[in-house]
């Protein structure tokens, strides 16, 4: 098994461009991922959903694949998939094998409001080095959809910076009361770069539709505060 293990990576490594350090991620082609993880690698790395994208990036700790998978679980009326359970793997090739750097696992909620659908958020994702140490910083980001679509559905953004991983969860909701915020309170120790992208990102969300946070959030967040909702 290691030896074709080995035999497949190197073979990536041969058929691909070489990515230099400060030059945007590689989103893989259909051709690439078959390349670089044929099935008896994906058996490996426990990878049993259909992956939705891998993402190469390079920094100063290595060469780095962002694997997203969705479970793709059944067809809506509309024709659009939908997905019970996402689950990523973050790999740092390492010589003639993979290291996991770290993962994230999650599905729907059968609750009041009836979780339909569970995706990755791929507009706002990124892989940056936001403080300039030649270590990239990823941002992933998924949602959910409910029975009112967006309106009740969740936001997960999870950015992991020097090793640590940092959260903001966000539920939406068709009422005020609904609504809520809980942001780790290692956000307000990240570079502010890091921390101003995200904010951008949370009012792109807005503006497209695809979040309601609490009136006043903004300020919420400027005064750090870990959680937020309209009740207070």
């Amino acid at each position: 098994m290691k030896n074709i293990f080995t035999l497949f990576l190197a073979l990536f490594y041969l058929t691909t461009t070489a990515q230099k350090l400060g030059i945007s991620p590689q989103v893989l082609t259909s051709r690439q991922i078959a390349s670089l993880l044929p099935e008896v690698v994906r058996k490996t790395l426990n990878i049993t959903f259909p992956i939705f994208r891998v993402y190469k990036y390079v920094d100063n700790d290595g060469h780095h694949y962002c694997i997203l998978t969705e479970s793709k679980d059944e067809i809506a009326t509309d024709k659009d998939t939908l997905n019970h359970k996402i689950r990523a793997v973050s790999l740092k090739a390492d010589n003639s094998s993979f290291v996991k750097n770290w993962e994230i696992n999650d599905n729907i909620i059968k609750n009041e409001n009836d979780e339909t659908s569970i995706w990755f958020w791929t507009k706002y994702t990124d892989f940056k080095d936001y403080d300039g140490d030649g270590l990239v910083d990823p941002i992933i980001v998924y949602g959910t959809s409910a029975l009112n679509g967006y309106d009740d559905g969740r936001i997960k953004i999870l950015i992991y910076h020097k090793g640590r991983k940092v959260a903001i969860r966000h539920q939406n909701g068709v009422l005020d009361l609904a609504r809520e915020t809980q942001v780790d309170k290692a956000f307000y120790d990240l570079p502010i770069s890091l921390q101003t992208s995200v904010k951008q990102k949370m009012e792109l969300m807005r503006k497209n539709g695809q979040a309601i946070f609490p009136a006043g959030w903004q300020v919420a967040m400027k005064n750090k505060k870990t959680s937020f909702n309209e009740r207070q």
